[in-house]
């Protein structure tokens, strides 16, 4: 897929709201959504990171672009930053939830609070988010909303119990969204990446040289970039009959039978 300025990529011609949008996925994904003419608000907790980061996104695109610092762990973050994100990139008629982090302490160390923080994050957030800006979504033609999961949803991880149970949850919210938000013409999907090459994978890459790449079917991680691009088909015209879907990006390693 180009990054060429196809009118079924680049409609409907209204703004996305993109979350943990400095660094990894989100930022690929507002950098393939802006290489096609969308506005973006790009939110993060980096707040230099995202500010940067959108600052690079208007002069290589030219297209409207905000850093916004967000932590959606609070749910009193998500109001200003919608309207933050409305005043500076215009109407809003995506969303891509892209935050998250994978937090390694095994069943042991689950705690009342790093349960609750995760899901706020990966879950809650979400909810929030669509609901603040709901009207707007409503009021666009071809609205549609992405939300981050991960292939951990389907084969878990001892590792990372609670970012592979907020991820699960992810896929059971979108299709619950879905079947309600259809009737406004606004269509959810998630999107469940493998082993990317980001910064929130640096330190399993480093400590597992070679385990991943001999699992996947393609023998690589796979680029920020190759994800993003994924998340700008599911918001464009092109994927107009796509909805309640969860759309696996991995390399063929959740199928792979190597060990």
């Amino acid at each position: 897929m180009s990054d060429s300025l196809d009118p079924r990529l680049g409609a409907p011609g209204t703004g996305v709201v993109v979350t943990g949008a400095a660094s990894g996925i989100g930022l690929a994904s507002a950098r393939a959504l802006a290489a096609v003419g969308r506005a973006v608000a790009l939110w993060d907790v980096n707040a230099a990171g995202v500010e940067e980061a959108a600052a690079a996104i208007r002069a290589r695109y030219g297209v409207p672009a905000v850093g916004i610092a967000a932590d959606l762990r609070d749910a009193q973050s998500v109001g200003p930053a919608s309207l933050a994100s409305r005043a500076a990139i215009g109407s809003i008629g995506g969303i891509v939830h892209s935050a998250g982090t994978a937090l390694v302490t095994g069943i042991e160390g689950v705690t009342p609070d790093n349960w609750e923080a995760g899901l706020a994050l990966h879950v809650r957030a979400l909810i929030l988010l669509t609901q603040t800006v709901l009207a707007d979504l409503k009021g666009a033609p071809g609205s549609a909303i992405v939300a981050l999961s991960s292939i951990n949803a389907t084969l878990g991880s001892g590792l990372i119990p609670i970012y592979s149970a907020a991820k699960g949850a992810v896929i059971s919210l979108v299709r619950s969204m879905a079947d309600e938000l259809a009737s406004s013409g606004i269509r959810i999907n998630s999107v469940s990446p493998g082993q990317i090459d980001t910064p929130i994978m640096a330190d399993t890459k480093a400590a597992l040289p070679g385990h991943f790449e001999r699992r996947i079917l393609l023998g690589r991680y796979g680029a920020a970039e190759e994800v993003g691009r994924v998340i700008r088909f599911l918001l464009s015209d092109e994927a107009s009959y796509i909805t309640a879907s969860d759309i696996v990006v991995d390399g063929g390693n959740i199928h792979s039978q190597r060990q």
